[in-house]
């Protein structure tokens, strides 16, 4: 099940590029094309649903494993220091692409990040090279 129009749908399909850095039946991760820091990724379910409201619970909870087990691997070989998990659910809660996903930023000792933070296009070779680390 998936929406045609929907932009992480492309991507789980192959359709649309991405730095993929962990995957299971219920679920994709991949980089943050405007990462709020360093290793920033998104944990989507391969199964489209809008929001959080939306999400088949098992979905939801596989959506929440997968963002743990990324979560380790961001401190583990990234080196961060604290990960914030983040979902923005509908419009006013910022969000702007229409498929569930979970943010999971790595947080770095005195980084400048303040939330919500204003996404702006990363840099496509610090992208990749955090990807190489995360896979």
């Amino acid at each position: 099940m998936r929406d045609p129009d929907c932009l992480f749908c492309q991507i789980i399909a192959g359709e649309l590029p991405s730095q993929k850095v962990d995957e299971d039946q219920r679920t994709m991760a991949f980089m943050d094309i405007s990462p709020a820091t360093r290793g920033h990724a998104l944990v989507v379910p391969r199964v489209h649903a809008a929001n959080l409201l939306e999400a088949d619970p098992e979905d939801l909870a596989a959506t929440v494993i997968a963002a743990q087990r990324l979560a380790r691997k961001v401190t583990e070989r990234l080196g961060a220091d604290g990960v914030n998990l983040l979902n923005c659910c509908g419009s006013a809660a910022w969000q702007t692409v229409f498929h569930l996903h979970m943010h999971v930023i790595p947080r770095y000792d005195h980084d400048p990040l303040r939330l919500p933070w204003t996404p702006s296009p990363g840099d496509a070779e610090q992208i990749a090279a955090a990807a190489a680390k995360l896979r």
